[in-house]
């Protein structure tokens, strides 16, 4: 049963979620390193550096957000040859592109409202595409997936990185703990969205982790290289690419 944000509000989850980021995309930034404890940071350098072992790649972020990934990938270097960045929220690709025109990125990186599920891109266009906490907030996860595969190029990369849950005691608990009663509330009050941030631990616990997303991968053309759990298990970094032939 997919997780929707708005338990009594009407539509579909696609919607509620471009609603959600909509209204919670002024302290998103704030918000989101914040709650982090600013080690999203260290996670997203990470998969920066995977994505550096390409030379001057064209790279899609899809569920760019506030564009945080696409401006860490635009300092790969060599410089990439274009760094493209999709979000279904309008309201988050605003700050996105404050951030871009501020760091005089403009010319490197290309910012489009799109559906992860519809991207408006050719096939076999991209050498990587990444996706940061995103995946999960799809409406229909195989069809993003299929969506991704189709517009990367043979032998491209795929790299997702996404919240999993911990397995080792205590820090398991601990972590259940803050992430299901002290994130949403701390998320709640500063954000006047607590509904917002009570999906968030929702969504993390109904997500495919580990294994059952790498068959996800599979299920949608891609060959899974690696899965890397991060900080005891708050994420992870699964990286895959799309088939030679």
């Amino acid at each position: 049963m997919s997780v929707k944000p708005y338990t009594q509000a009407e539509g579909s989850k696609k919607e509620q979620v471009t609603a959600m980021f909509n209204r919670i995309a002024p302290k998103y930034d704030f918000l989101n390193h914040l709650l982090s404890m600013g080690i999203d940071k260290l996670w997203r350098k990470r998969v920066v550096r995977i994505v550096a072992r390409k030379k001057a790649p064209v790279v899609l972020d899809v569920a760019t957000g506030t564009g945080d990934l696409a401006i860490a990938l635009a300092g790969i270097q060599p410089k990439p040859t274009a760094v493209y960045g999709a979000d279904i929220s309008a309201g988050m690709l605003e700050r996105a592109a404050q951030k871009v025109l501020k760091r005089g990125l403009q010319h490197t990186i290309v910012l489009k409202e799109a559906d992860s599920e519809a991207l408006p891109f050719s096939d076999r266009f991209f050498d990587a595409v990444t996706v940061a906490f995103g995946v999960r907030n799809f409406g229909d996860l195989h069809q993003g997936l299929c969506e991704m595969n189709r517009v990367l190029k043979p032998g491209g990369s795929l790299v997702v990185l996404e919240f999993s849950r911990p397995h080792i005691f205590p820090f398991k608990q601990l972590y259940a703990c803050y992430f299901a009663h002290i994130l949403p509330w701390w998320g709640g009050l500063i954000s006047k969205d607590k509904e917002a941030y009570d999906y968030l631990p929702a969504s993390v616990l109904h997500f495919p982790e580990g294994k059952a997303f790498e068959a996800a991968l599979v299920q949608a053309g891609f060959e899974v290289e690696k899965s890397r759990r991060q900080s005891l298990g708050i994420a992870t970094i699964y990286v895959a690419h799309r088939p030679l032939q």
